[in-house]
């Protein structure tokens, strides 16, 4: 450098290493996390691939659940007809049995 130069030359020699530091130390660095994050990437959509058909196969097992609401309805109905017989068949025991005592 000139001696009518704005800065010394400590200045640019600082600056150089500067930039020299951060092309050795952290260009490779982020080259180094770049890569490990498009592994991981990767890895997880082959994980996301591999899942499809399970969870296809459980969407399919429980597709009838919500038809078990109307299953609970309907047998709802059936225990109240089942107990409504079950009255008369008593009923119907009660007569047999008083009319075989009097024979």
């Amino acid at each position: 450098m000139t001696e009518h130069s704005m800065f010394p030359g400590t200045v640019f020699i600082l600056w150089t290493v500067t930039v020299a530091l951060a092309l050795v130390l952290f260009v490779p660095l982020s080259v180094y996390m770049l890569s490990s994050l498009l592994r991981t990437a990767r890895s997880i959509q082959h994980y996301a691939k591999e899942i499809v058909v399970p969870a296809q196969a459980i969407a399919a097992n429980t597709a009838a659940v919500p038809a078990l609401d109307s299953t609970i309805a309907v047998a709802t109905d059936v225990l109240a007809a089942a107990e409504g017989v079950a009255q008369k068949l008593d009923a119907m025991a009660t007569v047999l049995e008083a009319r075989s005592r009097r024979a």
